[in-house]
């Protein structure tokens, strides 16, 4: 097992990837709230995609295939039943409180982040 993509602060950092991708796929959803035909994206939960990550296989080759979630990109987001007349599915209530969600769980991974850094500069003697 590898400690550095496992630690706390490893995994802090990925979280904090995963939401910045997130904030960008929400901001995208809500550009195109008035886009004919739009279909809303959302990524896959933050633990499904890690889970899946942990057991992925190495892409060793440019012609290997990637799993089912291997690409990283935005799916269709399958909560979105809900269209309007020119079949626009997004949702600005929706996607405000989505928006909201990713603003908290990124609040949350930065303080982790710093709460780690601090206990190891304190261990190091550096003080926090």
């Amino acid at each position: 097992m590898d400690s550095n993509r496992t630690s706390p602060m490893a995994l802090a950092e990925r979280r904090l990837h995963w939401l910045e991708q997130r904030q960008r796929v929400l901001a995208h959803n809500i550009a195109n709230a008035d886009t004919p035909g739009f279909r809303p994206r959302d990524l896959t939960p933050f633990a499904q995609a890690v889970n899946t990550a942990q057991q992925a296989l190495a892409q060793t080759s440019p012609r290997h295939l990637t799993g089912p979630n291997g690409d990283g990109r935005a799916r269709p987001d399958r909560r979105a039943v809900e269209t309007s007349p020119d079949g626009n599915g997004v949702s600005l209530d929706r996607e405000a409180l989505k928006v909201a969600e990713t603003d908290q769980a990124h609040a949350m991974a930065l303080a982790l982040h710093r709460r780690w850094a601090g206990m190891y500069r304190t261990a190091l003697g550096r003080g926090s």
